[in-house]
């Protein structure tokens, strides 16, 4: 992108149902800041149906808060793109997708397309007459720190007071300015710790405290 002073780049995942865009500055524009620049400009066309875009729960807090700047609200589902599309067609949005770059657009396909979706950026950035990076700007992410901690009993964890206390705590310790979230590999026996925070460290320090919650309770 840089060494030829490109506008745009798009990469797709081998079956091309996933796009991932980099700007004329080399920085990577990924699904969650597609989400927005797709769900603001619909709102701008009055085309956004309910006013909502279809989020799942791993997409970035920095998102979010876009949304709320520009007035969009969101729905979050499990993570999948068929947990996405079941909640768009059930309520009738338009637009929805996932962090790695699996875009749903309603009116064209049901689901993720990488080309439709390099081929709508493109259209966006047309129409709007502005770079990717400026319609990408709002969307602040935030450090995100995710790790994998093997435990003997996921519905223990589930059940646990102390860790449910322990997750009241750190959300309240983060305000607004972050978010907690635990969730059960559908897979393995593993339970995903993830926290986001304006700063790396203290998202680090949310989670290192959250697994020491599970170690100390004897579930890891």
């Amino acid at each position: 992108m840089l060494e030829n002073h490109l506008d745009v780049g798009f990469a797709y995942d081998g079956d091309a149902d996933r796009c991932i865009a980099v700007d004329e500055n080399g920085q990577v524009v990924d699904g969650d800041k597609i989400l927005y620049i797709f769900g603001t400009q619909m709102k701008r066309e009055g085309r956004l149906a309910g006013n909502k875009v279809v989020t799942t729960v791993m997409s970035n807090f920095g998102l979010y808060k876009a949304l709320d700047d520009a007035d969009i609200q969101y729905e979050k589902t499990a993570v999948g793109d068929r947990y996405v599309y079941e909640n768009m067609l059930k309520n009738g949005y338009v637009v929805g997708g996932e962090q790695s770059g699996h875009i749903i657009l309603s009116k064209y396909a049901t689901t993720g397309d990488g080309i439709l979706t390099s081929i709508k950026l493109m259209e966006a950035m047309m129409d709007s007459r502005q770079t990717l990076a400026q319609l990408a700007a709002p969307v602040h992410v935030y450090p995100q720190v995710l790790r994998n901690v093997p435990v003997k009993d996921k519905a223990a964890v589930r059940e646990s007071k102390a860790v449910a206390d322990a997750v009241r705590a750190a959300m309240e310790q983060l305000g607004d300015t972050g978010r907690v979230l635990l969730r059960e590999s559908g897979t393995e026996p593993v339970i995903r710790v993830m926290a986001e925070a304006k700063e790396l460290r203290t998202a680090e320090l949310v989670v290192a405290d959250l697994v020491d919650v599970l170690k100390r309770e004897g579930l890891a």
